[in-house]
């Protein structure tokens, strides 16, 4: 590949309106929010996107609503993890045919698979998408050496997503197995280890959409050769990180009703944390103090 995707990929939330059905008008609004901040794609549904708990049709509805208000301004990567091969490969013909610009998946993440499993799955995937396809390596994830196997033995494997701990180690573990392969490796986590990862030669990162304009300036700065300046946004961040770690997607629900993104933080997923005034006030403090990073 000679245009590899590079920079900041916001994973996009799932909103869900009153009636618990998603909230498809919601959705598009949220790609103009990230594509107008810099963002340089988007990637949906994923597990920040509550992918497991949406029914068969939402998922390729909300993939063809992301695609469709994109309208080719930055790539769409579309989540097509299954139970099983013949639930993945069916999420992947469809994201194809919808014109995502590439896919990622989990591994089967229901019964553990065994390597050649594994192997067999993402095989299977890049058959059927016929584009790039990402390997997201979630917690507790395989091995460095694992991952370099599925790039180095299936064709359009040419990509991951790396956020099992430790991630930076991961990362630069993947990149010594796979010399001389054309390979983008992004980081994960809300981009809790971003500079650590960027120094290990990261190609980009999948961060929640809330604060997107941010982690592009984090990215630009870095880019640029301005490593300072990098650190420096990037401490302003580390709070509103540490807090949505601590909460989970409830949070970064909250924060997109902040900024007018959306107009409900209704989660679908059973236990989410439920904010109470004290979270709520602590997400004020620490959004207030990110304000003048923000764009209107």
């Amino acid at each position: 590949m000679n245009d590899m995707m590079r920079g900041i990929f916001p994973v996009l939330q799932s909103p869900f309106g009153e009636d618990d059905a998603l909230d498809i008008e919601s959705l598009r609004s949220q790609v103009d929010f990230c594509v107008e901040r810099g963002s340089h794609g988007l990637v949906f549904p994923v597990l920040a996107s509550e992918f497991q708990f949406l029914t068969d049709a939402e998922r390729r509805a909300g993939v063809e609503a992301v695609v469709d208000a994109n309208g080719g301004r930055v790539p769409v990567v579309a989540g097509v993890a299954g139970t099983s091969t013949a639930v993945a490969v069916g999420y992947a013909k469809h994201a194809a045919g919808a014109g995502a610009d590439a896919v990622i998946a989990l591994p089967p993440y229901v019964s553990t698979a065994s390597q050649d499993e594994v192997v067999d799955y993402f095989r299977a995937i890049a058959t059927a998408a016929e584009r790039p396809v990402f390997v997201q390596n979630n917690p507790p994830g395989v091995p460095p050496a694992s991952v370099a196997r599925l790039i180095r033995e299936i064709e359009n494997v040419d990509y991951v997503k790396e956020e099992a701990p430790p991630s930076a180690h991961n990362i630069s573990d993947i990149l010594e197995n796979v010399q001389g392969a054309n390979v983008g490796v992004f980081g994960g986590a809300s981009g809790r280890w971003m500079l650590s990862e960027l120094e290990r030669g990261a190609s980009g990162f999948m961060p929640a959409a809330f604060t997107v304009e941010v982690y592009v300036g984090i990215w630009d700065a870095w880019q640029g050769g301005d490593s300072q300046k990098a650190r420096d946004l990037f401490d302003r961040l580390m709070p509103l990180i540490n807090l949505t770690g601590l909460l989970g997607i409830s949070a970064y629900k909250e924060l997109l009703v902040r900024r007018g993104v959306f107009p409900t933080a209704r989660m679908r997923q059973p236990g989410a944390t439920r904010l109470d005034q004290v979270d709520l006030r602590e997400i004020d403090e620490v959004l207030a103090r990110l304000e003048p990073l923000l764009q209107s």
